[in-house]
């Protein structure tokens, strides 16, 4: 499967923004599509000889007059060699040997972790949160962006606290218990305009308090699912990860981001998509399909 680059660059109406590919992980096929027969989803995605399908890990980078905003993290550095080997992560290097794959894509458009002022987290996970911290000289971990505020909801930050036998395993504290430490860290309760045409969205389902990012600027909006779909394959209603503690809940979050998706013409972003980082939902007969050719 071809692989995009590291940074792919659009417009959402006066905003510049990039889809910054922070690096690769390769998952469980039978994990990431839940009750979907491997007959279909090997058709979207093909598995390797472990059932392994590959997985990007692609941040949003927004350059807004207020502030350069990064929406989610990738999984940073400071994980062991035998962790990224059971997750097949490829987002060299490990240890202090150099920049992450994160890193490498922000100074390709331009920009390096100073200059980031506002970081988004969808959710906590490792995946998508690992990267708020690095590996410091000491070996303890430090911020990542040190001159940025850093956003989360609440009942995210709260629920990722009091994990269980089923949760704990996405879930370390040293990619955000530091940013709180060091008086970072702004826990929203509700949907917000954090800068004047960004918005979260609380899109339950993955995680009880999972939000989608929603970047508008004049007639254009841009919406970052995170992993309300993770990949273009899981636009059709019940094509959800098993990954999901709530995949009901998950399933009306769909269908409710769909309706609005189609009538305002939103460009969606796929985090964990290796080939795809754009597309748009478009109704397929009495569901819904992803178009990946005109974004």
């Amino acid at each position: 499967m071809p692989l995009l680059p590291l940074v792919q660059s659009r417009t959402v109406g006066s905003l510049r923004v990039h889809a910054l590919q922070a690096g690769l992980q390769h998952l469980d096929g039978g994990a990431m599509f839940g009750v979907v027969p491997k007959t279909l989803w090997e058709r979207k995605i093909p598995a390797d000889e472990k059932n392994r399908i590959p997985l990007g890990m692609r941040c949003l980078l927004v350059e807004h007059p207020d502030a350069l905003v990064l929406i989610d993290t990738g999984v940073g550095d400071k994980e062991t060699e035998k962790f990224h080997g059971i997750y097949g992560i490829e987002n060299a290097p490990l240890g202090d040997a150099g920049p992450t794959q994160l890193e490498s894509a922000l100074h390709e458009a331009g920009f390096s972790a100073a200059d980031v002022g506002l970081v988004i987290n969808s959710h906590l996970h490792f995946d998508h949160a690992g990267g708020n911290t690095r590996r410091g000289e000491d070996g303890a971990p430090t911020l990542s962006f040190p001159n940025a505020r850093y956003v989360v909801r609440r009942g995210e930050w709260e629920w990722a606290h009091r994990a269980n036998e089923r949760t704990s395993a996405s879930y370390f504290a040293h990619n955000f218990d530091p940013v709180q430490a060091a008086g970072r860290l702004e826990l929203v309760d509700q949907d917000i305009e954090l800068l004047s045409g960004i918005s979260l969205r609380l899109t339950p389902g993955h995680t009880p308090h999972h939000q989608g990012i929603l970047v508008e600027s004049g007639n254009e909006r841009l919406f970052y699912l995170a992993d309300v779909a993770p990949t273009s394959a899981h636009v059709p209603l019940p094509w959800i990860m098993g990954y999901d503690v709530e995949p009901l809940v998950t399933l009306e979050s769909k269908r409710r981001l769909w309706t609005e998706a189609i009538a305002e013409q939103w460009r969606v972003m796929f985090e964990h998509d290796a080939a795809h980082a754009f597309g748009r939902i478009v109704q397929d007969g009495k569901g819904y399909a992803c178009d990946v050719s005109s974004v």
